[in-house]
């Protein structure tokens, strides 16, 4: 029996959730081992040289950047062209992880980054949004009709920034930006990849994630922005 990839991963991280979008948009079957942060298992440690979730454990090599893995995943099959995109695109996926995540950062754990200004790093953070908000007046994704690598690379870090105050980042001026998320968020796509399991444990039965191609991520019918 061939070996599956096994993809170290945890539920609630961003660049995880990336990189399982990618391998459900792909149609790929991995064995899924979820990792506890506070206790991270020597296996996983013995496979992610930087320490860092996701890791995806292939036969002849380790992918443990997320980008790495949605790309090695949408190589081998990508159904909704999701690799079809401008180049721009990969400019986007840069200051989303670049500048953009160290403001979400600077936001979310306030506490770890006393030197900073924490309204100031907001607004910066808001600042990347609302051209994103610009981006996507229009259009229901981020280069028109159809979602991208760039939608599925940046809507994770999109969601974790709305979620340390929904109700702001709903009270702010980018109706556009709010209804791309929110579609995100009803998907089955995105119900898919958040599905619950278990911290991985030596010896227990292998939890197997993907197989099934993934839906496309848009709702059957439009949902409004609000």
């Amino acid at each position: 029996m061939t070996q599956l990839p096994i993809l170290w991963t945890f539920r609630r991280c961003p660049y995880a959730m990336r990189a399982r979008l990618a391998v459900a948009s792909a149609g790929l079957t991995v064995e899924l081992r979820e990792i506890v942060l506070r206790d991270k298992p020597d296996a996983f440690l013995k496979t992610s040289a930087s320490g860092t979730v996701p890791a995806l454990r292939l036969a002849d090599r380790v992918l443990d950047e997320s980008l790495d893995i949605m790309i090695w995943a949408l190589e081998q099959r990508d159904p909704q062209r999701l690799l079809e995109m401008p180049s721009e695109g990969w400019d986007l996926i840069a200051a989303n992880d670049g500048p953009f995540k160290a403001a979400l950062d600077h936001t979310k754990y306030a506490t770890r980054y006393p030197e900073l200004d924490t309204e100031a790093e907001r607004t910066k953070a808001a600042a990347h949004l609302m051209a994103l908000d610009q981006r996507l007046h229009g259009q229901r994704w981020l280069f028109g009709d159809r979602p991208t690598l760039t939608d599925l690379a940046l809507l994770p870090f999109v969601r974790q920034f709305a979620h340390i105050d929904r109700a702001w980042f709903d009270a702010q001026d980018w109706p556009d930006l709010i209804g791309w998320l929110n579609r995100f968020l009803a998907s089955d796509s995105f119900a898919g990849i958040m599905a619950k399991y278990p911290p991985w444990a030596k010896g227990a039965e292998p939890e197997i994630f993907g197989g099934a191609l993934s839906p496309d991520l848009s709702p059957a019918t439009p949902t409004s922005a609000g």
